[in-house]
């Protein structure tokens, strides 16, 4: 709030390019890579086998730095305002509106970090999996991680679907307004069904 009307449109264009600098500086390395094997049966998302100990390192500090940084900012960027919006008073704000966006956010953070944690942490699980196997050492959960690990990158698909579909359940006029869509869409259902009936009984 208080940097509300500070930033002009130069500031957001420099702070856009410096946090895409950034992003790209993040991805980048994993570029150089191997995602093949040398004769070309088999791609990874990650990397071989050769290189997976230094994709584990990399990789954690990418979650690090591109996850965990970006979260807690998000974070608490959202806490800041759930924090304005309990503590103003009714005269300033609907109560109506207030609870709809309490609501939103509490929702949208839930949804983010179920949908974000679990496959970042079963990521670098998966990966130190493939260390181990790599020096020979198997485990009987070793399996579990893997299954848990596709589940987790389902959830981080399915975020972009849920997101939407959240908008859509926590705004009671949107809401509203499509059940009143629906009531209407039934009566005219049920009145062109009626029609021909009607006439029957008239002829």
């Amino acid at each position: 709030m208080k940097v509300l009307g500070r930033l002009t449109s130069a500031h957001s264009r420099i702070i856009s390019a410096i946090v895409w600098l950034f992003v790209g500086a993040q991805t980048l390395p994993d570029m150089f890579f191997e995602k093949t094997k040398l004769n070309a049966s088999k791609c990874y998302d990650t990397t071989s086998d050769v290189f997976v100990e230094d994709y584990l390192t990399y990789s954690i500090i990418r979650t690090m730095t591109g996850f965990c940084l970006p979260f807690l900012i998000t974070l608490g960027c959202y806490t800041h305002v759930i924090m304005k919006l309990c503590s103003s008073r009714a005269a300033d704000t609907d109560c109506l509106l207030k609870r709809r966006c309490l609501k939103l956010l509490l929702v949208l953070i839930l949804l983010f970090s179920v949908c974000y944690i679990p496959y970042h942490i079963l990521r670098n699980l998966n990966l130190w999996v493939r260390v181990l196997t790599k020096k020979n050492q198997c485990y009987s959960w070793f399996n579990t991680v893997y299954v848990a690990h596709q589940v987790g990158r389902g959830l981080v698909c399915l975020n972009p679907a849920l997101n939407p579909l959240v908008y859509l359940h926590v705004s009671e006029e949107l809401s509203t307004g499509i059940k009143t869509l629906r009531t209407q869409a039934h009566l005219l259902v049920s009145r062109i069904s009626l029609t021909p009936a009607l006439e029957r009984e008239i002829h």
